[in-house]
């Protein structure tokens, strides 16, 4: 049996055995009931995780946003050799020599109008962590609905193996049964070999209800995370009753609480007002920007300074020129220069520093039709998320629509499979009563007891078909199947 899933709320999810979640001894010590599959499914699920960090990162972006509204500050510090010819930014004299040079400075720069894109940003990074937050509850909810349904999938295979190994312990009397009469004559010996080949057939139907069995296991113990799952098993705590009467609701009724409730339509709307800031956070570009800003800088040189003169006593004097009319040299004393060591490090800081301030105000004209195109890319967008709210409501409509009408449905296939067991219970009892006393062939009672089994397959199969479709449909009415805790 393969319980019918609905496209619209249960994805098809793949999981790893990546993460042990029990050991063999705890697996083995209890039966899990659908609450616990499924609060260990929501605890310990991947993609469940990976939804939760996407409301952190959503977080980390609303702190970046509020980062927007603070003055960004930077120092910077530098250190450089100059090797050769070149100037000393200290003294400005030119020195063939290798000197050293440190400099330091600081920035303040804040934004006093950027057409309001801080503050439209602020409030899309609001609007992106409740998305995520409805993003991770619709995870939930769904991964609720197929832990749900792989538990419902293991209790009818549990159910289907035991009507599979009654049918072979009733043939094995019965083939017990029949060497007797073919010993005393009563019926013929073909009848023993059509018994000997249904038993055969028995068992081939249970070797493949407990392959089948085995596999259902494995999907829910995938889905729960489990490493070990040949000792995994659960408890049949389901009841086919409709408890919460929600069959006595109308589909207008569910459809207008669905509206209300439904988490695709709350993260459909979210994201259509994040598509609306978005939009205005385009715009914002075409309004000039104005910004305040705040500059400090000092620097200092390790070479050695000019501090005087003095008079070169090797070579004093030497002649730049002649007195027209006499010839007489004219001299110039020659001096040499006095050089001392450079002032320290922090008077130097303290004498060259400077500082700078002022406004920038930057105004957009032309820059390519950029900002023009992220304008009309937003529209698009908003548009699109428009479009997925109407689409969402109408899906919702006829989900809602289709689970009612497959609900009642169900419920009506479990009553006529019921009741279509206890005639043929009838039948098979009178056909085995036919067949003890020689009045019916042995064709005929296989037949009779075929019927028998197929009614009995049927009373399970629409049982836990109907089970689930009620859970589906208290879904849309706001009832989990178990309440899911926000963190």
């Amino acid at each position: 049996m393969k319980i019918n899933k609905y496209n619209s709320l249960v994805f098809a999810i793949l999981f790893g055995f990546g993460l042990s979640a029990q050991t063999p001894s705890q697996t083995q010590s209890k039966q899990w009931t659908l609450e616990e599959c499924v609060r260990y499914a929501l605890d310990n699920n991947i993609t469940i995780k990976l939804s939760e960090l996407d409301v952190k990162n959503a977080a980390i972006d609303k702190k970046g946003a509020l980062g927007n509204f603070l003055p960004s500050v930077n120092a910077n510090a530098s250190h450089s050799w100059n090797v050769g010819l070149n100037q000393n930014i200290t003294t400005g004299l030119l020195e063939n020599q290798t000197t050293q040079y440190s400099s330091v400075g600081a920035s303040v720069g804040v934004d006093i109008y950027k057409g309001l894109q801080n503050q439209n940003t602020l409030r899309r990074t609001k609007l992106s962590i409740v998305a995520s937050q409805y993003q991770l509850l619709k995870m939930q909810e769904d991964i609720s609905l197929n832990v749900a349904n792989a538990f419902l999938e293991i209790l009818f295979n549990k159910e289907n193996l035991k009507v599979k190994k009654e049918q072979l312990s009733i043939d094995q009397k019965r083939l017990a049964r029949s060497e007797e009469m073919v010993n005393a004559g009563t019926i013929p010996r073909g009848d023993l070999y059509d018994l000997k080949a249904t038993a055969a057939t028995d068992q081939q139907a249970i070797i493949v209800a407990e392959n089948t069995l085995l596999i259902s296991k494995l999907s829910l113990a995938q889905l729960l995370q489990l490493k070990e799952f040949a000792d995994f098993d659960v408890i049949d705590d389901t009841n086919a009753k409709d408890e919460n009467n929600i069959l006595a609701q109308t589909p207008v009724d569910i459809y207008n609480k669905a509206k209300e409730i439904r988490t695709e339509l709350k993260l459909a709307q979210t994201n259509l007002e994040i598509a609306e800031k978005n939009v205005v956070i385009a715009r914002g570009a075409y309004q000039p920007t104005l910004s305040a800003f705040y500059n400090f800088n000092t620097r200092a040189s390790y070479s050695d300074i000019v501090t005087g003169t003095t008079l070169n006593t090797a070579n004093p004097a030497s002649q730049i020129g002649y007195v027209q009319g006499t010839n007489q040299a004219v001299l110039r004393d020659n001096y040499s220069s006095v050089l001392g060591s450079a002032a320290p490090i922090f008077d130097q800081f303290n004498d060259n520093k400077g500082q700078s301030f002022g406004f920038q105000l930057s105004v957009p004209i032309f820059n390519g039709f950029s900002v023009r195109n992220n304008v009309e890319r937003s529209k698009v967008t908003l548009e699109k998320s428009k479009i997925d709210l109407e689409q969402k409501s109408l899906d919702l409509q006829r989900n809602v629509y289709t689970a009612f009408t497959d609900a009642k449905g169900a419920l009506n296939a479990y009553e006529s499979s019921t009741i279509t067991l206890e005639a043929r219970q009838q039948a098979y009892n009178y056909a085995k009563e036919k067949y003890d006393v020689g009045l019916m062939n042995s064709f005929d009672f296989t037949q009779a007891q075929t019927l028998l089994t197929n009614a009995q397959s049927d009373v399970i199969r629409t049982k836990y078909d109907y089970i689930f479709k009620i859970k589906i449909l208290e879904f849309y009415f706001g009832i989990p199947i178990v309440p899911i805790i926000t963190k």
